[in-house]
């Protein structure tokens, strides 16, 4: 894609925008990915032969309505949302200075339907979150080992009865994942061959039964560290927790 200049990036966002307004739909998640697309190719800057440097912090304001709705899909769009500047970025050979953040806030001022968005390059360090896709759903690989069947005993439970009760499990230590068949009865394969045991690279397709498992690592921008000496009450609940909070 070519990068568009400022008078073609503002003409059509108020396109999209009245777009929206006329069928009252208000926005939806196609249009966010769509411009952050944009934004991506009208900011992406060449800084060497070999280096072109794109945003990776992105506000996305829009009206209360459309907030309030693109907010009840959960911690799946906003996934969806870092995995798709991801995959545009690696597809147009853009490299980023740090983790990708993006965020959704809402202005009363923005009339429904209509979307802002700014960005900017932030230097910083990366939190690698590895998750596995299955029909649509995000599960982030949060201990060591994840086991997936049909039984209610399996870590994530998934509704075919072409799979065992205990089929396959991902192993993650850290840095790299692997893929191990638990002796099922029909099997499983990795990007279409059979497989017992493999190391996974990001994006490998697991297939068991009618089950189609996506693993995915997704960069995001590492949460800054709190002062040294200073720990909040929330901080502290986080700590002892151990569960990742949405922003």
């Amino acid at each position: 894609m070519g990068i568009l200049d400022n008078f073609e990036r503002g003409l059509e966002r108020a396109v999209n925008g009245a777009f929206a307004k006329t069928f009252r739909s208000g926005l939806q998640p196609v249009e966010l990915t769509s411009a952050l697309r944009r934004e991506l190719d009208t900011k992406a800057a060449v800084v060497t032969r070999d280096r072109i440097l794109a945003p990776n912090r992105f506000v996305l304001t829009m009206s209360p309505s459309d907030y309030k709705r693109m907010r009840g899909m959960g911690a799946a769009l906003t996934d969806e949302l870092v995995s798709f500047v991801q995959q545009h970025a690696t597809s147009q050979h853009y490299q980023f200075a740090g983790g990708i953040s993006i965020d959704l806030v809402e202005d009363a001022s923005v009339s429904e339907g209509m979307l802002q968005v700014d960005s900017e390059n932030v230097k910083g360090a990366v939190a690698w979150t590895p998750v596995l896709e299955i029909n649509g759903k995000r599960y982030p690989l949060s201990r060591s080992t994840t086991v997936i069947g049909r039984g209610s005993d399996a870590d994530i439970t998934v509704d075919d009865t072409g799979i065992s009760r205990k089929h396959v499990q991902i192993i993650w230590d850290g840095q790299r994942a692997q893929v191990q068949d638990l002796g099922s009865t029909n099997g499983s394969q990795l990007n279409g061959q059979p497989v017992r045991k493999a190391i996974l690279e990001p994006e490998s397709v697991i297939s068991i039964g009618r089950t189609r498992i996506v693993f995915r690592v997704l960069p995001e921008a590492a949460p800054p560290s709190p002062p040294r000496n200073f720990v909040d009450d929330a901080t502290r609940r986080h700590d002892v927790g151990g569960f990742w909070s949405e922003s």
